[in-house]
């Protein structure tokens, strides 16, 4: 993997801004995990009206990591202004 942290040259655009888009997927990924947890609890409960929300819930979520995702696809395959062309 290249970018922050890592000893190979950067392939793509600002590796601040693709490591801010990943880590924003991360912390949404915990948010589905916990909200998935809830879905699980409802229906074991068998309370469909609340499950109904949660899956809308999550249905969001799951966009929300989708979006952020594809911009930190789009950054890392962005060229880097600054770096050397590449044999």
């Amino acid at each position: 993997m290249s970018g922050v942290g890592s000893t190979e040259p950067p392939t793509g655009g600002s590796g601040n801004e693709t490591e801010a888009a990943l880590g924003r997927a991360e912390e949404l990924l915990e948010r589905l995990k916990a909200t998935r947890e809830e879905l699980e609890q409802l229906a074991a409960a068998e309370n469909a009206e609340a499950a109904v929300d949660v899956l809308a819930e999550l249905a969001e979520l799951a966009k929300e990591v989708e979006l952020e995702l594809t911009k930190a696809r789009a950054l890392a395959d962005k060229p880097v202004a600054d770096a050397p062309p590449q044999p």
